[in-house]
């Protein structure tokens, strides 16, 4: 298992700035993919971004496209999630997770962290 804590969540104004980030510890050979994901009132948790571990290979979900950037640092086991030119759809709890395939789909993911909040004003 892997275990997974996010931080940098927080309230930012329309057109700002975040970045979050992931730390991940335990079996974190293990994992192939880490993701980003959200969830906001009401709605389904979506698919954010991923990142391959190891190697090229990263995925963004097309609200987010030119937006967000997913990046890592191995040597920290930390992926990065920054978001840029923020948007009121954008608020919503967002999870980190790992995943032992390289896939995009929420049910593929086994290890999750508790989430952060993000809220976007306008």
């Amino acid at each position: 298992q892997v275990q997974l804590v996010e931080s940098g969540g927080g309230l930012v104004q329309v057109g700002g700035s975040l970045r979050l980030s992931c730390a991940a510890s335990g079996r974190t050979f293990s994992s192939v993919v880490m993701g980003w994901f959200r969830q906001a009132p009401g709605k389904e948790r979506e698919f954010v971004a991923a990142s391959r571990w190891r190697g090229s290979g990263t995925y963004y979900a097309d609200s987010v496209k030119g937006r967000f950037t997913i990046s890592r640092d191995n040597a920290k086991n930390t992926v990065y999630l920054q978001m840029n030119s923020l948007k009121p759809e954008d608020t919503a709890v967002y999870y980190c997770a790992a995943s032992s395939i390289a896939t995009t789909s929420r049910y593929e993911y086994d290890s999750w962290g508790r989430g952060t909040q993000v809220t976007v004003s306008s």
